[in-house]
């Protein structure tokens, strides 16, 4: 289809995971993909092998998403070398679980400097770019714990109902020219670590999802190729809960 021919997209923390697949995803539909992350290394070079199949301008850039100065210099490189940026992911961020009792404040900082610092980041650096286009679609990833609550996850948690409110209050700074903020609550998601446990387990953990599944990367990605696309000119300030209905 191509929804997004010819559009500049940004995703942070994309040589993995969700971030890989919606960068991948973007590409295949059309887009010039940047993406970021701490350090170049295998991941890194082989998510941008295949992002040029797609894109040959698509490119990778060495980026701590915690670090204000850094993103400005991100912005900059996208500035000198595609003049715009259409769509922002952000999708870096970090767990440092544990139950508030035993839980270390360097842990706690660590995972709001990552997972809420890195969105106001790139917001700030890039929000200039997309004023002046009077174009943009931003969408920040949150995750249901930050609707819901869960044990063992109160800084997790925090950053992400930090990243809600941010986007929404955004949303209505940056509406009247032209510029969309929206919010993805990723549920359970598949991965190596869920495929590890035993069935018992996993298939209780199964049961509590209405529509009897884990979540997929590319289950993410979809949403947020939708809310990059011109498909959703007139939703913004929302947040989607994309988890097979756990947080009904």
């Amino acid at each position: 289809m191509n929804i997004l021919k010819d559009k500049i997209a940004l995703v942070t923390g994309g040589s993995r995971g969700i971030g890989r697949r919606t960068a991948l995803l973007f590409a295949e539909e059309g887009a010039t993909v940047i993406f970021t992350d701490l350090q170049e290394n295998d991941a890194s070079r082989e998510t941008l092998a295949e992002l040029q199949k797609y894109s040959p301008k698509s490119m990778f850039i060495a980026s701590n998403a915690a670090d204000y100065e850094e993103t400005v210099k991100v912005a900059e490189t996208v500035q000198n070398t595609f003049g715009r940026l259409d769509v922002l992911v952000n999708n870096a961020g970090i767990t440092r679980d544990n139950l508030l009792l035993r839980m270390q404040p360097k842990d706690w900082d660590l995972v709001i400097e990552v997972n809420l610092r890195s969105v106001f980041n790139f917001c700030k650096a890039f929000s200039p770019m997309m004023l002046k286009q009077r174009s943009g679609s931003i969408i920040n990833t949150a995750s249901v714990v930050g609707v819901n609550g869960n044990a063992g996850q109160c800084n997790y948690s925090a950053s992400k109902a930090g990243i809600i409110g941010f986007s929404k209050s955004l949303a209505k700074e940056l509406g009247s020219r032209g510029i969309r903020v929206n919010a993805i609550a990723p549920g359970l998601i598949e991965s190596a670590m869920t495929q590890a446990m035993p069935k018992e387990a996993h298939d209780k953990w199964l049961s509590e999802i209405p529509l009897r599944r884990g979540g997929t990367d590319l289950d993410i990605a979809r949403t947020s190729l939708f809310l990059g696309s011109d498909l959703s000119e007139y939703i913004t300030g929302q947040c989607i809960c994309v988890d097979g209905g756990v947080s009904l």
